[in-house]
């Protein structure tokens, strides 16, 4: 399979630039995601790879071709919308096959083809119905199904689980995985879920204004955010974070923040000693403390989310407002004090333009 690579590629909407200088190499066989809110491009970059959007600057090429004003049909990408685009009229079979009776492919070819995606998706009793009779997950296989057939070189998907409930949304995440996997084509995936990307991608582009922020393995993004706000995009519960400042004392280097202290490692931080910072830690990281210490988090418990297997507590220390996330044991009650720890591995530190700074 071919790789896909982009290179300073500008998109422009008349004084508005909707994505800016950017660059990026897909490689062969991978499952790369876009992540990021809303307006941060992701979905403009993909209709570009597409050919539904004009390059404003730059150059995209599949493999070796320069594909940067070549028609849409003669880009060989298939694409999967997220309101799956199939014909009312038609039954699942016409749906699968209209691209390659489109295209005057032979009708045993033809066959072949839907026999072998509708087998794959698991649509071989199905082939007869129209799409008002099948569920939402189902139809969400025709549409990759009808891009299957083609067999093109690269995959697309614009958000396609967006109109799914949870439920099917994590079943169908599974199954786009296992089938890109077995596939092995290569493949670009947009979506404003930041779960989507951790569980789906084998690298993750985390886009904020038209720029990227970060490119990494989904852990290596949970790990080491390179700024505070891929920090706080990636990751469920989102991270928490404290204003403060760093001091120095006995040696060490402690955060302190609304009369509590949190001991980092030596030299956390290193040149922004005595400046403003601000911490981040994983509610998944604090841990309830029966005998506090001097250097843990006190605050007053807000609320306390009781969820099966683990709970969230909602807590303030003075102005912040904080989430542990806790496995099921003697919880607190709302308006009772709290003492949680931080370890000092697991803190992170943001300077106050919200780069990241040394790990604490």
């Amino acid at each position: 399979m071919p790789s896909v690579h982009f290179e300073h590629v500008t998109k422009r909407f008349g004084d508005t630039t909707v994505v800016q200088d950017f660059s990026l190499d897909v490689h062969d066989g991978e499952l790369l995601v876009l992540v990021g809110g809303s307006g941060s491009g992701k979905s403009t970059i993909l209709r570009m790879l597409a050919g539904l959007e004009d390059v404003t600057s730059g150059r995209i090429r599949i493999d070796e071709r320069d594909v940067t004003d070549v028609p849409p049909g003669q880009r060989d990408v298939a694409m999967v919308f997220q309101d799956y685009g199939l014909y009312p009229h038609m039954t699942v079979r016409e749906n699968l096959s209209l691209g390659l009776r489109i295209r005057k492919i032979p009708a045993p070819e033809i066959d072949r083809g839907v026999r072998w995606s509708a087998g794959v998706l698991g649509l071989d009793q199905l082939l007869d119905r129209k799409p008002k009779q099948l569920s939402g997950g189902q139809r969400q296989r025709v549409a990759m199904g009808r891009a299957m057939v083609r067999e093109p070189a690269v995959f697309l998907f614009d958000e396609p689980l967006s109109n799914l409930d949870a439920a099917l949304r994590a079943q169908m995440r599974i199954e786009i995985g296992s089938l890109q996997r077995r596939l092995k084509t290569t493949t670009v995936y947009v979506t404003h879920d930041q779960v989507e990307a951790m569980t789906l991608g084998d690298r993750i582009v985390v886009l904020a204004d038209g720029r990227i922020q970060q490119i990494g393995r989904p852990i290596e993004l949970y790990e080491s955010p390179v700024n505070r706000f891929v920090a706080g995009f990636i990751g469920t519960p989102s991270m928490n974070f404290l204003n403060g400042m760093l001091h120095h004392e006995g040696g060490r280097t402690y955060f302190a923040t609304d009369g509590a202290r949190v001991m980092l490692r030596r030299n956390a931080g290193g040149e922004a000693s005595g400046l403003p910072v601000t911490m981040g830690i994983r509610p998944e990281d604090l841990a309830m403390q029966t005998n506090a210490d001097q250097d843990a988090l006190r605050g007053k418990v807000v609320l306390v989310e009781r969820l099966g297997g683990t709970s969230h507590i909602h807590f303030e220390v003075g102005q912040h407002r904080l989430l542990a996330s806790v496995a099921n044991q003697t919880l607190p009650e709302v308006g009772d004090d709290i003492a949680v720890h931080v370890p000092e591995a697991r803190a992170h530190l943001f300077s106050a333009d919200g780069a990241a700074l040394t790990r604490a």
